[in-house]
């Protein structure tokens, strides 16, 4: 595994593409850095990356989380 872009990452890890954003964006999963690719930003993701973006999505659970009121 050379270098997956996020949607393939996502593929890999049997999600689907926006969930792997939503976990990048609420920085549950930490994601790549961004690379310039033929003119092109992309994330490479590599066998490594993957690994723990894995065990992170395993601890979690699945389903809507509940807001605290507070």
């Amino acid at each position: 595994m050379k270098g997956l872009s996020t949607r393939e990452a996502a593929k890999e890890l049997g999600v689907n593409l926006v969930t792997l954003q939503r976990h990048i964006a609420a920085k549950t999963v930490q994601a790549p850095p961004l690379q310039k690719v033929g003119g092109v930003t992309v994330r490479l993701w590599s066998a490594r990356d993957v690994e723990k973006a894995r065990k992170v999505l395993a601890a979690t659970k699945p389903g809507r989380k509940k807001k605290s009121r507070g």
